[in-house]
């Protein structure tokens, strides 16, 4: 916990979530988040599970650094229309104030990366774009970095190969605090920083991204560079996403298609797959996003009694498993806990009491059609 809770961000940023917070959760406030600390970690196939009971509260999420990534759950996302993002942004005087939510609309009818066919093209024709208006800097503000991860039982690591199918790659959202333009600096971190949780990872790096500006109900995203990987065309198709949610969580919408330009021009093909001569569109929560995912307390963190987990899932019938393990003694308990409603994404909360010490907690979806874990997510912290 923040050993200063007075300080002006600190008390800034707990209103400012603890309002958001409100809206969509039966709690009162958030936990404070300590510190952040680098635990060590397994290969997620072979974590072990983890330990205690669960209950209703509330969690907060501090920032770290200028760059510092971390996670948060303050709107949860719905069937892929409504961004899912914080909700806040940062006035002239530095205080964090609530935006209401992007309107839930029909799936846009432009093409998502993955109804583009790859062109046959040898040389796409690459044709200059207007950038359109930048968007406008501010002080302070908590922005969505979405990473890609790989699902349970699915081959893990940052290079995908062509066996890693679209349904094994899912996207996992962090949360970062940025200063100066929101998306521009969300897509910085997504192609330059690492995540903080060492299960997710980036195929963005080697882009440089130039600026980020929007025009006519259409976002540009120009690259002074896109990156060299080439991918299996499904997984491409999950990491253009990556951007799209990204960009469209930090500038608070959903509807406003991404044009993907290289110095100023549209056409390049992107991870040697996706045609990038017109805007994507934003593609279905279910398709490209992980079912179940912690969004609080980051991996690593350092926290104290008791501590509030904060996760978001699309579960049947609104059952989460999930497992607590003391990294230390061994000693695992599990239990189940329900979102606030099924079916769709949705919010959790478990409140679990702790002997200090180093924890790993994992969430997971049980399949209802054989049995077996279908999707999880772990996050390693220690209590004091």
């Amino acid at each position: 916990m923040n050993d200063h809770p007075n300080e002006p961000f600190d008390e800034l940023m707990r209103r400012a979530l603890s309002e958001e917070a409100d809206r969509i959760e039966p709690a009162d406030a958030l936990p404070e988040i300590r510190a952040r600390a680098h635990a060590q970690r397994r290969p997620a196939a072979r974590r072990p599970w983890l330990l205690t009971v669960g209950a209703a509260a509330v969690g907060t999420a501090a920032a770290i650094g200028a760059f510092a990534v971390f996670n948060g759950n303050q709107n949860s996302a719905n069937d892929g229309d409504e961004v899912a993002g914080p909700g806040t942004t940062t006035t002239a005087t530095g205080v964090p104030s609530a935006k209401s939510p992007a309107t839930t609309s029909a799936p846009s009818a432009l093409p998502t990366a993955a109804t583009l066919a790859p062109s046959t093209s040898a040389a796409p024709t690459v044709v200059p774009t207007e950038r359109g208006e930048p968007e406008q800097a501010v002080k302070s503000a908590l922005v969505p970095v979405y990473w890609l991860g790989n699902r349970t039982g699915t081959q893990a690591g940052a290079d995908p190969t062509p066996t890693v199918k679209a349904k094994a790659v899912k996207l996992y959202r962090t949360w970062a605090k940025v200063s100066g333009r929101p998306a521009e600096q969300a897509v910085r971190i997504m192609t330059s920083k690492g995540p903080s949780d060492p299960d997710y990872y980036t195929v963005w790096r080697g882009a440089e991204v130039n600026a980020v500006t929007r025009t006519d109900g259409v976002v540009t995203v120009d690259f002074k560079e896109l990156p060299a990987a080439s991918l299996d065309p499904d997984v491409a198709d999950v990491a253009a996403q990556q951007l799209i949610y990204t960009v469209q969580g930090a500038l608070h919408t959903s509807t406003e298609p991404v044009q993907i330009t290289r110095q100023g021009r549209a056409g390049a093909k992107l991870f040697g797959q996706i045609d990038t001569s017109t805007p994507l569109g934003r593609a279905q929560a279910a398709d490209v996003q992980a079912l179940v995912w912690i969004d609080s307390p980051a991996d690593g963190e350092i926290t104290a009694n008791p501590v509030t987990i904060q996760g978001t899932a699309n579960a049947f019938e609104a059952t989460v498993n999930y497992q607590v393990t003391n990294l230390k003694t061994r000693k695992t308990s599990k239990s189940v806990v329900n979102t606030k409603e099924g079916q769709k994404f949705s919010p959790f909360l478990i409140e679990l009491k702790l002997t200090p010490g180093p924890y790993q907690i994992d969430a997971y979806l049980i399949s209802d059609a054989d049995g077996t874990i279908s999707d999880s997510d772990s996050k390693s912290i220690i209590v004091r």
